[in-house]
């Protein structure tokens, strides 16, 4: 673990391996340390990089919510790489990590060798989606803020998007997402939700890198829109793993792995 300022902002960075780098974003509520130790059999090829974004983790929760925006974490990526000497790798990124990641590899195409997104979306296509959803989180972010961590953690824990995870799936993530900071969560929340975010529906055929979209069979959602994610982009892929449902790299790890090891064996 390393802490490093970027764009005058302090990250907490985690790695682990060695090889050609990876660089991994958590979902909402998640850290960079609890997603890549579930990742051993990468980290025996590659070097794993995964910084606990804005407001999540060890890093630090800005007070502004603007500070949290889709173009202020890009940047904030780009830094990260140029500080590690790092022209081009694989981005991977899980839920909102793969928005962010998807976001950075328009930005940045040169910088961006190969693309991984695990149950993830482009954002939403209509500005009347958007604004419900800008409403819907913020009234979130309210209630993380006037509520406290354990109430949010509470509520957040019976949404049916997590229906398939086991009890000791389940009960890991809580301990990891009671550590968070409430105003990290709301101003994430504010700043970079889906409906805070620019579309990048439309933006999918620029896309020249190999991408490979991961989802969950139990998560009908994002599997939808994986499946028609793929259908717009030059050269992607879409697996859909069996019998789990949004978090596939906790749910089945193995299998998980040795998608994204084929995809990256394939396309070096």
């Amino acid at each position: 673990m390393a802490s490093l300022t970027l764009n005058h902002t302090p990250y907490t960075i985690h790695q682990t391996g060695n090889g050609d780098p990876i660089l991994i974003l958590h979902g909402f509520t998640g850290d960079g340390a609890s997603f890549i130790q579930h990742l051993p059999r990468l980290a025996q090829t590659h070097r794993l990089i995964a910084p606990d974004l804005l407001g999540h983790g060890a890093t630090i929760s800005p007070p502004h919510p603007a500070r949290y925006k889709m173009e202020n974490a890009i940047a904030d990526l780009s830094a990260l790489l140029a500080h590690l000497n790092i022209t081009s790798c694989t981005v991977l990124g899980y839920s909102m990590g793969g928005r962010l990641a998807l976001g950075f590899a328009l930005s940045h195409p040169d910088k961006v060798h190969r693309l991984i997104l695990e149950s993830s979306s482009a954002g939403l296509s209509t500005a009347s989606e958007r604004e419900t959803r800008i409403k819907s989180d913020e009234a979130l972010a309210e209630r993380i803020l006037t509520g406290g961590i354990e109430a949010f953690v509470d509520e957040w824990e019976r949404l049916p998007l997590w229906d398939s995870q086991s009890a000791d799936i389940k009960a890991s993530l809580r301990a990891h997402r009671l550590k968070n900071n409430p105003l990290g969560l709301a101003n994430s929340l504010r700043g970079m939700g889906t409906g805070a975010q620019p579309y990048f529906g439309d933006r999918l055929t620029a896309l020249t890198m190999p991408v490979l979209l991961i989802t969950g069979e139990k998560d009908a959602k994002f599997t939808t829109i994986g499946a028609e994610m793929v259908q717009k982009i030059p050269r992607a892929r879409l697996v859909v793993m069996p019998n789990v449902g949004h978090t596939v790299h906790l749910e089945a790890p193995e299998t998980y792995q040795e998608a994204v090891t084929q995809f990256l064996r394939y396309n070096e």
